[in-house]
């Protein structure tokens, strides 16, 4: 990514980088009542969970990072998972309070949960809402019951949308996920669907490719041959331009790859990790960024989730040791990160962690295939761009 002249890095204006993304917090809720085949994530079956001891661990958690980096206002929190809705709302509402207690609130905090539309779940929205969530994600992740069944989902078309209106009735702001390129899955059936959704739609839709991830139930059927019917890459790439331009339709740009939004509406705390802000992380296996007066750092902790909690209980953290993020290794993340934006990179600020200029003839290059768009400074992946990112960013970070 580096090309003379090499600029000298300005420390202070370093250790202020993170304000132009804002500061959030993610909170990993690890457990789920059934693992979802395509799934990937850190997430764990269990029959049993004492919500107590792990609110308990949790908004300790919390309190231990709040006391470490007081002096700031949360713009978000993000509970993710697993099933962040298997939590009760008493435990949703402690961590809620313990982050309030830590750092006070912005104005207009966005608090963020993921949801699934069983009936289980459904019951406990109106609780998540007085705890003090403000959006809802919903994973339907599809609008008929054979794909449903395909991806290993718990619910059927009729509860999705059950649970759907009873969430717009609870929270100001929804989302939900659809996954499409699905088995046996056509061009025409996934742009009746995804008008089916945007019909539905509130203000927000995450719309994801199906990858097959190794490790996973359909990574192992498909290395073995069992798993059929896949769309291959043209068809995907026909898929994806036919969201685009169906969403942009109907007012629901893509702000980011996968994600769609109307103006003003676009996730709060997923911009704090495109924009490359700060963000505490509690929980089994969460990762965060903190900049901390000796440099920027990246946080993880333990992936199980007994033994998160029994050293979150005993050692008072279920951190692991923390690791200084390189400067340039943080222009790298940036730039990987707010490419997928709409936006694109800010390239002033590109500039200053990375201490060095992009090559401006492989910016030339690129605009020339009509893939990237310099303006206001900023650079941006186009339209006909976004499709081949993973190929532009090799080039401009190489």
């Amino acid at each position: 990514m580096r090309s003379a002249p090499t600029l000298a890095p300005d420390a202070a204006a370093a250790s202020d980088e993170w304000r132009a993304g804002g500061f959030g917090l993610y909170v990993h809720w690890p457990f789920c009542a059934a693992k979802c085949p395509y799934c990937d994530f850190n997430s764990h079956v269990t029959d049993r969970i004492d919500q107590q001891r792990w609110a308990n661990a949790l908004s300790a958690e919390v309190a231990r990072l709040a006391a470490e980096i007081p002096d700031r206002h949360l713009g978000s929190i993000f509970f993710g998972g697993g099933t962040p809705s298997l939590m009760l709302p008493e435990t949703v509402d402690a961590v809620i309070r313990a982050a309030r207690a830590g750092w006070g609130f912005a104005n207009d905090i966005e608090i963020s949960l993921e949801a699934n539309p069983t009936s289980v779940e459904r019951g406990r929205f109106r609780g998540f809402a007085e705890a003090g969530v403000n959006r809802l994600s919903m994973g339907i992740q599809a609008l008929n019951d054979d794909d449903l069944r395909r991806l290993g989902r718990m619910h059927s078309t009729a509860e999705a949308r059950a649970a759907f209106d009873v969430a717009r009735e609870a929270f100001p702001r929804v989302s939900f996920d659809l996954i499409y390129a699905r088995q046996g899955q056509d061009r025409a059936a996934w742009r009746a669907e995804l008008r089916e959704a945007l019909a539905m739609a509130v203000d927000h839709l995450s719309l994801y490719q199906l990858t097959i991830e190794p490790g996973t139930a359909f990574g192992a059927r498909a290395d073995a041959g069992r798993l059929r019917d896949l769309p291959d890459e043209d068809l995907s790439a026909d898929m994806y331009a036919d969201t685009q331009e169906i969403s942009d339709a109907e007012g629901m740009s893509g702000y980011e790859i996968s994600n769609h939004a109307r103006p003003g509406a676009e996730s709060r705390h997923n911009l704090v990790y495109w924009r490359q802000g700060d963000w505490a992380a509690v929980g089994p296996g969460a990762h965060g960024r903190l900049t901390l007066p000796n440099g920027r750092v990246a946080t993880e902790a333990h992936r199980l989730p007994g033994q998160w909690l029994t050293a979150v209980e005993t050692a008072g953290t279920g951190e692991l040791p923390r690791a200084l993020v390189p400067r340039d290794e943080q222009a790298t993340e940036y730039l990987l990160m707010a490419m997928r934006l709409s936006e694109g990179v800010d390239s002033g600020r590109l500039e200053r962690l990375s201490g060095s200029r992009l090559d401006e003839s492989k910016l030339r290059s690129l605009e020339e295939f009509g893939v990237i768009v310099r303006r206001g400074g900023r650079i941006a992946a186009t339209a006909d761009g976004r499709p081949v990112l993973n190929a532009i960013l090799r080039e401009l970070a190489a």
